[in-house]
């Protein structure tokens, strides 16, 4: 997105309660993925990439569609309920009315080239020259290395070319291009006047450099029998030489005009990158690996959700690898793997060998990099970097990623990956010691969050997950682990807040040191992550009754006190922590999230099988249960798209990163393993 595009959404959007201006939403629309690539396509049929932090490739940053007819443009536009997804492809589906029948445009990433393609199903009651002299408009925008200036482009027998210095994109159709002309961008006037601009623009007069010096393509595509196919193949001319880049495009778009409309050859389009035992599980299972799929970079790392704010005017930046939220996906789909067979092996080696490149040399992992090569992304949380305190560092993301690589290293059989990831571990442990204090509770740090700082009941809850799951191995550390795993144990009861029969959001140093700490006692969703760290630990040491109460008792209160179900919407579930006011606009309480939403379902299940026979499990069941119908695919917080957005306003407007990928992969393990008990106990599941 570029700063004339995000201009003209503020105009557009600046007066709107449920829509931060100057954003490119995902919350409507669907996404078409394959090899780094990740394409959005609008319910309008508009298409814009959004997999630069995945191959570090811009693309298309703008376009529209329409037909030309009867010597006007009519341009597309958003329709009710006209988009899907193709059978169990990652085709999306686009129909648009128009006033001389239907079109429908199917799109498919594949390659690294996306194709659209374009069928135009006329209405019988109209013929005639006017008819056959229809042709599609495609506005494409492109912008190598991000750039909307200092661009070329060059016209090619088979296909056009833009290109500013790495990044050569190129775009093709499968019947030729009748005409194309370029654009300068908006000048000084357009970008400052009141009223956003209209795009395309129109020609201009006198700029000779406009076919030449654009990223903007306006162009006229016959058609043939009815229908065409367009494509875009993004390259790095380093890696990719030009004939090559057009031979490739235009061998996708010619058998693209073959395939892409012909259901008998739907097999080419499996969901890219996911596996195809996938499409035997229940349709909650394929959407989360279809999502987790495209979220996901060549490497095997992922991004948290698409970039929806790249000038990070209301956020900080979604298009970046987390080591706690990537590290807890991976977990989460090696649980659901373990149990349902899906078929994910290249998935979990891909996840290890990045964790273990990316580990830094004192042990632990930085706060965001990029998920294309795994280098150092911006970031605020990069105190080990830097030189002061390490407040600013986020100890659970190196808990994380122990606790998912602990328990994958029992399934590796290559050997030299074995060594590697047993060498990560010791100097990762090496690491959770250090960020230890001598009272058992995790150093002051950030939270899951990563809006304060303080000593986290989250933070203690992924250490004591890390400690018990390496106590658990054979390694030659896991008695030292297993120390470890009773000394945080202990400590835990630090944070308990009796008149309020929960656990504390964190402990905090006063201002005055000689004052002591203090413990702030509101509720936090990010505590409830001590329902599967005690499970763990129950398998090396002994949970007791009184944790027990407390564990139950935490989770009942949690609930109660985060859970929102605003009068008169459709939504409801439970809000990140008491008190949160982030991207709330003018709503006066907090937004519902998923995420949390989805980890109380799956706190509450996994303390279901830690109470065992407990009569209580069974009430812990029921509400993981009714925890998880909220976010299921026919439930009040899933998108129609099948995606889970990040956040609600209290109407029922989605905001923010869509589809984010934590929710996704806490759903899948939470419904595999509520599937598990429901075998075992004889109770329906819904599935």
């Amino acid at each position: 997105m570029q700063l004339r595009d995000a201009l003209d959404d503020y105009k557009r959007f600046r007066t709107d309660e449920r829509r931060l201006p100057g954003e490119r939403r995902t919350t409507r629309g669907r996404f078409s993925g394959d090899e780094g690539r990740l394409v959005h396509v609008s319910p309008d049929g508009s298409i814009r990439d959004f997999g630069y932090p995945l191959s570090g490739l811009t693309g298309i940053t703008r376009s529209r569609f329409g037909i030309h007819v009867a010597g006007q443009t009519r341009w597309f536009t958003a329709q009710k309920d006209t988009q899907r997804y193709v059978a169990d492809s990652s085709i999306v589906e686009t129909t648009h009315n128009t006033c001389v029948g239907t079109v429908v445009q199917r799109d498919f990433t594949a390659g690294g080239c996306h194709l659209t393609g374009f069928e135009l199903n006329v209405d019988p009651t109209l013929a005639g020259p006017i008819v056959d002299s229809i042709k599609l408009v495609a506005a494409v925008s492109l912008s190598p290395d991000g750039r909307d200036t200092r661009i070329g482009t060059l016209t090619h027998e088979a296909a056009i070319e833009v290109y500013h210095g790495t990044e050569h994109d190129f775009f093709a159709s499968a019947t030729a291009v009748e005409s194309v002309r370029g654009q300068v961008p908006g000048v000084f006037e357009e970008i400052l006047a009141e009223a956003p601009m209209e795009y395309p623009l129109p020609p201009a007069d006198g700029r000779y450099e406009e076919d030449k010096l654009s990223g903007d393509l306006v162009c006229h595509v016959p058609l043939e029998s009815g229908s065409t196919v367009i494509g875009t193949l993004l390259t790095d001319q380093t890696e990719t030489d030009r004939e090559a880049a057009v031979t490739q495009l235009t061998e996708q778009v010619e058998s693209g005009q073959a395939w892409l409309f012909d259901p008998d050859q739907r097999e080419a389009t499996q969901i890219a990158g996911g596996p195809t035992e996938a499409s035997a599980q229940s349709d909650l299972v394929r959407d989360d690996l279809h999502v987790l799929s495209l979220l996901s970079a060549p490497s095997g790392l992922r991004i948290a959700g698409p970039d929806f704010d790249p000038y990070y005017v209301h956020s900080g930046g979604y298009g970046y690898t987390w080591f706690r939220d990537d590290a807890e996906i991976s977990r989460f789909l090696l649980d659901a793997d373990d149990r349902l067979e899906l078929g994910l092996d290249s998935w979990h080696e891909r996840s290890a060998r990045a964790y273990c490149r990316t580990q830094r040399e004192d042990g632990s992992w930085p706060h965001r990099v990029w998920p294309r090569d795994g280098s150092l992304a911006p970031g605020w949380a990069n105190a080990r970097l830097e030189a002061g305190s390490d407040d600013d560092y986020q100890a659970d993301q190196t808990a994380s990623v122990i606790s998912f690589l602990t328990s994958y290293r029992g399934k590796i059989n290559d050997r030299t990956l074995r060594e590697q990831v047993d060498s990560t571990l010791r100097d990762a442990v090496d690491s959770l010691d250090d960020t230890l204090e001598t009272d058992g509770l995790p150093m002051v740090c950030q939270n899951a969050w990563e809006d304060t700082t303080g000593r986290f009941g989250h933070t203690a809850a992924t250490f004591l997950e890390a400690y018990s799951t390496l106590a658990a191995t054979d390694l030659s550390i896991a008695d030292h682990a297993a120390m470890q795993a009773d000394r945080v144990y202990e400590a835990i009861d630090r944070l308990w807040v009796p008149e309020r029969g929960q656990y504390a959001m964190r402990e905090c140093q006063s201002p005055v040191r000689s004052a002591g700490t203090w413990l702030d006692p509101r509720a936090d969703s990010a505590t409830l992550a001590l329902a599967g760290a005690h499970k763990s630990y129950a398998a090396i040491g002994t949970v007791d009754d009184q944790r027990l109460d407390r564990l139950v008792a935490h989770m009942e209160a949690i609930v109660d006190r985060l859970y929102r179900d605003p009068d008169g919407t459709p939504i409801e579930g439970l809000v990140r922590y008491e008190g949160d006011d982030w991207r709330t606009g003018e709503q006066a309480g907090e937004k519902i999230w998923t995420v949390s939403t989805a980890w109380g379902a799956n706190a509450a299940a996994q303390l279901a099988v830690l109470l065992g026979s407990d009569p209580r499990a069974e009430e812990m069941d029921a509400l993981a249960r009714q925890l998880l119908a909220l976010i299921r695919p026919d439930g009040p917080l899933c998108a129609p798209t099948g995606y889970l957005p990040e956040q609600f306003f209290d109407d029922g407007t989605p905001d923010s990163a869509t589809p984010l990928g934590w929710p996704h992969a806490l759903r899948t393990a939470t419904a595999v393993l509520l599937r598990e008990s429901a075998t075992t106990t004889g109770i329906a599941t819904g599935e």
